[in-house]
């Protein structure tokens, strides 16, 4: 699918809705992005649902899809879809959240490490795998998100994990304590416990440094507009109705 035909949707259609492909920003909840998208139909007298299709973390960026009217109803087709990401991941240290949202700690030597022995721990991942959702998630338990658990210090240890694929675990650079990676991995992977357990794996820990969402099947970050981009072209739509048509 190339750009313009992934752009084109962006067209007001009424009640109909449409799939937006945004470039979240680091530090933004998809939350924040929904309800930033929603305002400003609001803003321009447009009452419009708007849901996404699969949450990023606060601390990754890339690719989120919002969907508009009748679309969200088209949510979960989405959800389901495979996902690819990349990012990087620093050894010889491990933070409780598994990425950069909290402290540091059990600080060792990567020294040892040859890019030789990583690559071949990463590619042990590929395949099926039963995967604990982190305790700094939003996963559900007895009615409470698993990370308001954790900001009490509680530890859930019966954690209901799940199934998950990981098609590819590429690395593709090394630079101690840093290793960038890409990830091809099924609906529900984490990939912040991908890189906690590639530390463990490896002796010294480890956490996500950075992530940024590539694709979601066949849409591609390349596609996607930046928040600021996709409020212009919503105000300048409603101003212009008859472009993009």
């Amino acid at each position: 699918m190339d750009e313009q035909q992934t752009r084109e949707p962006l067209a007001d259609q009424g009640n109909e809705g449409n799939f937006l492909l945004i470039d979240k920003p680091l530090d933004w909840t998809s939350f924040d992005v929904v309800a930033k998208i929603r305002n400003t139909y609001n803003r321009i007298g447009l009452k419009r649902k708007v849901g996404h299709c699969g949450t990023l973390d606060p601390k990754a960026t890339g690719l989120l899809i919002l969907a508009t009217g009748r679309k969200t109803k088209e949510i979960s087709s989405l959800e389901i879809l495979d996902k690819v990401y990349e990012g990087a991941i620093k050894l010889g240290a491990m933070t409780d959240s598994h990425d950069v949202e909290t402290p540091e700690y059990g600080h060792c030597s990567t020294a040892h490490l040859t890019e030789s022995e990583i690559c071949t721990a990463a590619s042990a991942f590929i395949g099926s795998h039963q995967q604990q959702p982190p305790m700094h998630s939003a996963s559900w338990h007895e009615g409470k998100r698993l990370y308001q658990h954790a900001r009490k210090g509680v530890v859930i240890k019966e954690r209901k994990a799940k199934e998950i694929v990981i098609h590819r675990f590429e690395v593709t650079r090394v630079e101690l304590p840093l290793v960038y990676f890409i990830l091809h991995v099924s609906k529900g992977a984490y990939i912040r416990v991908i890189a906690h357990e590639l530390g463990a794996t490896l002796g010294v820990g480890g956490y996500l440094a950075s992530l940024s969402r590539v694709s979601i099947g066949t849409w591609e970050l390349s596609s996607a507009r930046t928040v600021p981009e996709t409020i212009e072209a919503i105000l300048q739509q409603a101003t212009n109705p008859g472009e993009g048509r």
